[in-house]
């Protein structure tokens, strides 16, 4: 594959297009760069996003101004014993038995009836009438919420991520986030002190009563939280969903074989995490002045991350521009851990406490996808197309199968 002269700058149409073209140069001629607009510097190489995850000299102060407005203060923001303890709290229903007893059915259920609105139609678009509501759904009632309600959660999903993933400051976008946490705490606030004086075996009742060492979270703690979950949860795994089957699709041996073989499934899932990461920049801020690749990053700085560019390194996988579920230098068994060695969650202490979570909608997902959808193929014409820069996923998967 040709490389291209220059790297596009990061808030261009041309970047938005391809930024795949531009992480190599980046990689390649300014691993650091600072971008003026953003007020950040940018780091691309594997090595230094990977310190930036784990090192504590790094730390999260900078989502007090990116994630605040939206959600409010969440484990995201805390350190320390504050970080260790919240986490805590709300770590056991993300892992383990409580995930494969309690919710595995939920999610199991609403990917179904999903299906089961087009699996007789013979064509679907499989971002629009399934990946981008899966999650949202799953979260929603693993909340308890009531299911009446899932397109105005999905209405203040698709709002909380566009807020995120602002980086040109658009204040329409900004203005749309604010109300949105305004509604979305109207609507909670009332819910969760409800489910204090009544709670049920959801995950909002088991948030109300978890308690680490005489500390417990209270209402706002809470409702921080589920924002925090209904759009990071949902993100990854709407754009990961997506991204696996456009990615198969394009690739119809690795899809054959994933098909007749479904303990790929998980390898085709850490893949596409690499290859076509669902969140391509994640930020830190630098406490002192910092040593990396191309130079030095002065102490107070915001840093923005490439994970896109980093899960494709020359320096740390073997041809990482092509998407291959065999691969050797990815292991599938430690990929939604945090000793994977991919990028696509962060590593750390700030480790996707949700990626357990994730690899079971995106399991329970394909292969519920694959039983239903038999002959699955992309439409006449159909090529899918990546959309975002900050995140970033197919924006349809337009496809025809042999209906049921």
């Amino acid at each position: 594959m040709p490389v291209p002269g220059q790297a596009h700058d990061i808030l261009s149409p041309q970047f938005a297009e391809d930024p795949y073209s531009s992480y190599r140069v980046m990689r390649r001629e300014t691993p650091l760069l600072w971008h003026e607009g953003m007020r950040s510097y940018v780091v691309s190489r594997y090595a230094d996003v990977e310190r930036a995850f784990k090192d504590s000299t790094f730390t999260t102060d900078n989502y007090a101004w990116q994630l605040e407005p939206v959600h409010g203060r969440t484990i995201l923001q805390m350190s320390g014993r504050e970080h260790s303890v919240r986490r805590a709290l709300v770590a056991p229903a993300f892992r383990g038995r409580e995930l494969q007893e309690t919710f595995l059915p939920v999610i199991e259920r609403n990917s179904r009836e999903l299906i089961d609105a087009f699996r007789h139609t013979g064509s679907a678009d499989l971002v629009g009438q399934y990946a981008t509501r899966f999650p949202v759904n799953v979260i929603a009632d693993m909340l308890g919420l009531d299911r009446a309600d899932h397109d105005r959660f999905h209405g203040w999903y698709t709002s909380v991520i566009a807020f995120l993933g602002n980086l040109a400051q658009d204040p329409e976008v900004i203005a749309a986030g604010q109300r949105t946490r305004v509604e979305f705490a109207a609507y909670m606030l009332p819910v969760i002190r409800d489910r204090r004086e009544h709670p049920g075996d959801d995950l909002l009742s088991a948030l109300c009563r978890a308690e680490v060492d005489g500390t417990a979270m209270d209402d706002e703690d809470i409702r921080a939280f589920c924002s925090l979950l209904l759009a990071a949860g949902g993100e990854t795994t709407d754009k990961a969903v997506a991204s696996v089957f456009a990615n198969l699709l394009r690739h119809p041996d690795q899809l054959d074989a994933v098909r007749e073989d479904r303990s790929l499934v998980p390898r085709a899932f850490a893949e596409t995490l690499r290859w076509t990461p669902p969140v391509h920049m994640i930020m830190r801020q630098a406490a002192r002045d910092v040593p990396v690749a191309g130079g030095t990053i002065p102490a107070g700085s915001t840093v923005t991350c490439l994970i896109g560019a980093a899960n494709r390194d020359e320096e740390r996988y073997a041809d990482p521009e092509a998407f291959d579920i065999f691969r050797t230098d990815l292991n599938s068994t430690n990929a939604f851990s945090a000793a994977a060695d991919h990028l696509a969650f962060a590593l750390g202490r700030h480790f996707c406490v949700g990626a357990m979570l994730a690899r079971a909608e995106v399991e329970v997902g394909v292969n519920q996808l694959l039983d239903a959808l038999p002959g699955i193929r992309l439409a006449p014409g159909e090529l899918p197309v990546e959309r975002g820069v900050f995140t970033r996923g197919p924006a349809s998967v337009r496809v025809e199968f042999d209906p049921v």
